[in-house]
């Protein structure tokens, strides 16, 4: 299977290679459950900017959109995943998730305050041996191009709690990342949806950006 990922890469790769020089696409997950799936509409385009002009990482400009059962899932080496609300997965959303994820496929999480009880929920159905543990700041995550030797940063505030970054880990390896306490891809957005000071913006493009660099490159 990790071939097969492999191989799906390559010629999705390919074929944007072929049609506009770029080296893939990254995806937001469209889940189902009534969860605002589509939030931050901004944030991927921005980071995908960011990361391109600051780590040369040349991923088409705009996000795809993908369902968590759909084979179109393992053509994407990074999907992205947020919301407030509500998560479903279906028996063959789980099946094609898993799949993905033991496959080489990277999925980051980012709670965009509310979601936290429903994606536990759901990922527990994906990886039912696995448990969220929290990652020490010296993993690889914060250590990419720009370090993060605090761990998450602060973007936004809900419940006076330190932002903290989860991960699952199967056979050794990272395969989601789950931001939490955090509103990483409201740092993301435009500047002019949360006013947010430059400097906040930077520092959630630069861990977001690590976190592109992580699953690409590293894992």
């Amino acid at each position: 299977m990790k071939k097969l990922l492999a191989v799906l890469f390559i010629l999705h790769s390919t074929f944007l290679i072929a049609n506009g020089q770029y080296a893939y696409k990254i995806a937001k997950l469209k889940y189902n459950g009534g969860g605002d799936w589509y939030a931050n509409k901004t944030s991927l385009p921005n980071l995908i900017k960011f990361a391109n002009a600051n780590l040369r990482m040349n991923i088409f400009p705009e996000e795809d959109i993908v369902e968590p059962g759909s084979p179109d899932l393992f053509g994407y080496p990074f999907v992205h995943m947020t919301g407030h609300g509500n998560v479903t997965f279906s028996d063959a959303d789980v099946q094609n998730l898993r799949r993905y994820l033991m496959s080489g496929g990277f999925l980051h999480i980012d709670d965009n305050y509310g979601l936290d009880k429903f994606i536990r929920r759901e990922m527990k159905k994906v990886f039912p041996e696995l448990n969220f543990i929290e990652l020490p700041f010296n993993h690889p995550v914060y250590e990419q191009k720009f370090k993060f030797a605090g761990g998450l940063p602060k973007v936004h505030e809900h419940d006076a709690k330190a932002p903290q970054g989860f991960g699952l880990i199967y056979q050794g390896r990272l395969v989601c990342f789950y931001s939490y306490e955090c509103d990483l891809g409201n740092g993301w957005e435009d500047q002019s949806v949360y006013n947010d000071p430059e400097p906040v913006r930077q520092q959630a493009l630069r861990m977001g950006a690590n976190l592109l660099q992580y699953a690409t490159t590293i894992n």
